[in-house]
């Protein structure tokens, strides 16, 4: 059996599957603001952080570790997990003092790991990716390192607020004396899998490229990025590996406590977003996912580690080998919602039949989709901006605001150079056919959906699976398959409709910004 668990912003996961059966055999997860209510965080995070900041405790994400284990303990025999993988929120920060390798290689399991991990923190909260207060120390890293298109052939991204070395810096700025007892910066992903292992895990390389300071180009810590960050940052950070090659055995709190066998081994944990492009199937290039949220992404694999000239994607480590790219756009739900609204219609006036009335005005109607500040591209949009055509109706607006939400994402994924071979679709709106079908008209490739609930922690138990020589392919072939009839196909005769559309929104565009 092999466990994989996923802590993100909102809940902690598990997954337990057997390998032999082929199947899911245990599930797990605490939701902290409705399981864990006296953090006071209902959505994750600490609310009403001031300046852009927003963060959580994190003694939230590991009592929630004791409260998982103990439920899974109670559907399985945990001592036939042979192997434990997971993942963690992207660029969250764990700031611990030198009693923390005493602390968890010497875990009572009569007390709780909360009560005994507290005193080891030197800082109370950890910044996670919401964090956007650091926009003066990501000034001050890419001028010191020579701008941010160095930082960003470096590093995979220019330098973002929400990433660990900006906010690392500015812990060191605020709080010298805290800074200089810290021991070790943690991800959130090292932190849970050392506790896990009774000593500090490496951080893996998928999820430390999500820091500002790992060098793709031989996936260590970049020296000149890391001196500009911190003073002594070098010997605070751990160093790094893979999350494929298991560090440690399991530690004697968790095999006395839950059961584990004492040969259990804990691979270094990655981000969610790696684990995500497992879970999802997508370790090869050529397959792409989109993930329809409050955001849009879109992340896909590569071969070699290509960065975007614009600043806008960023890249990753992925967990089967080579890279990947990650880009995100804020308006994606909230941009639909807001049409919806306006309109005055439900979400069946975006499904197919209802769009079906408008396709012979596929790409004659052009909106930047845009009902607020955007990250890719990067502009303070107020409202979006049109340029019809045709006379509005109803479903040539909603029409002409999917097919922006995704030209712009078609433009800003170019510089990938992949040509989608399949794309696999998540989300909610992911469920809706008229929405998948202006996706795989845009992209003239075909759409699957998948029956993946949580992808980031069954991507972890397919790691984990992998880390112990089962083959990653196989397994995805198995636990990573398309919804009975999900699969859309573009509507071939709109691709010289959509090409063009394609070139005029990018001159839209560029009117804008």
């Amino acid at each position: 059996m092999f466990l994989g668990f996923d802590s993100s912003t909102q809940s902690l996961s598990a997954i337990v599957l057997d390998a032999d059966q082929n199947k899911i055999i245990a599930e797990a997860s605490v939701n902290f603001g409705k399981d864990l209510p006296h953090y006071s965080a209902p959505s994750g995070f600490i609310p009403g952080g001031s300046s852009g900041e927003v963060h959580a405790d994190p003694m939230m994400w590991i009592e929630a570790l004791d409260l998982v284990l103990g439920k899974l303990s109670a559907q399985i025999d945990l001592s036939k997990v042979t192997m434990i993988a997971g993942s963690g929120q992207q660029h969250g920060s764990v700031y611990v003092n030198e009693s923390f390798d005493s602390i968890i290689a010497n875990l009572d399991p009569s007390s709780s790991l909360k009560a005994q991990l507290s005193a080891s923190l030197t800082r109370s909260t950890s910044p996670i990716w919401m964090d956007t207060s650091t926009g003066q120390e990501c000034k001050e890293i890419a001028s010191a390192v020579g701008g941010n298109a160095e930082v960003c052939a470096r590093s995979g991204s220019v330098m973002i607020e929400r990433f660990t070395g900006s906010q690392i810096r500015k812990f060191s700025k605020q709080n010298p004396s805290a800074y200089a007892a810290t021991s070790r910066v943690h991800l959130v992903s090292s932190f849970i899998a050392s506790v896990l292992a009774g000593k500090s895990l490496p951080i893996d390389f998928g999820d430390g490229a999500g820091m500002n300071l790992l060098n793709l180009k031989d996936l260590t810590w970049d020296k000149d990025l890391v001196n500009a960050t911190a003073s002594n940052l070098t010997e605070k950070l751990l160093p790094t590996a893979s999350c494929l090659k298991p560090q440690a055995t399991i530690g004697s709190y968790f095999i006395e406590k839950y059961g584990f066998s004492k040969n259990c081994q804990v691979c270094p944990f990655t981000g969610d977003n790696p684990a995500s492009l497992v879970g999802m199937g997508a370790t090869t290039p050529g397959q792409v996912v989109i993930s329809l949220g409050t955001s849009d992404t879109f992340f896909a694999a590569m071969a070699e580690p290509k960065t975007d000239p614009q600043g806008f994607g960023h890249v990753f480590g992925n967990p089967a080998g080579g890279f990947m790219s990650l880009i995100c756009f804020r308006n994606g739900s909230l941009a639909r919602e807001a049409l919806r609204d306006e309109l005055g219609v439900d979400w069946s006036a975006f499904d197919q039949d209802a769009l079906s009335s408008s396709k012979s005005s596929a790409g004659k109607n052009l909106t930047l989709p845009f009902y607020g500040p955007e990250i890719t591209p990067r502009h303070d949009f107020e409202k979006p901006v049109t340029e019809f055509s045709e006379p509005r109706t109803d479903a040539i607006s909603i029409r002409s605001l999917l097919e922006g939400q995704f030209l712009n994402m078609r433009l800003h994924s170019q510089w990938m150079g992949i040509a989608p071979q399949r794309i696999l679709l998540t989300g909610g709106a992911s469920k809706n056919n008229g929405i998948a079908q202006i996706v795989a008209d845009v992209f003239q490739a075909p759409v699957e959906r998948l029956e993946v609930a949580n992808s980031a922690a069954l991507g972890a138990a397919l790691i984990a699976a992998t880390a112990a020589g089962n083959n990653l392919v196989n397994l995805q072939s198995i636990f990573c398959k398309p919804s009975p009839d999900s699969r859309i196909l573009p509507e071939t005769s709109l691709a010289s409709a959509y090409a063009t559309a394609l070139d005029a929104f990018k001159r839209l565009l560029q009117t804008q910004i």
